[in-house]
């Protein structure tokens, strides 16, 4: 999600964001191959999204 917000200044919900996670963690093997994924939802509690991004 701290990613999201910070550099691409989308908001996304947690579970919205697992696949990319693990993509950008390195724990889907995907180097050399052409890779899509579905990063959605935006309905986020404003509260807890100020402790998910400290």
């Amino acid at each position: 999600m701290r990613f999201f917000a910070q550099r691409m200044k989308i908001v996304v919900e947690p579970t919205g964001c697992l696949a990319a996670a693990a993509v950008l963690n390195g724990v889907l093997p995907v180097e050399g191959k052409r890779v899509g994924v579905v990063v959605s939802g935006g309905n986020v509690d404003l509260d807890k999204l100020a402790q998910y991004l400290a």
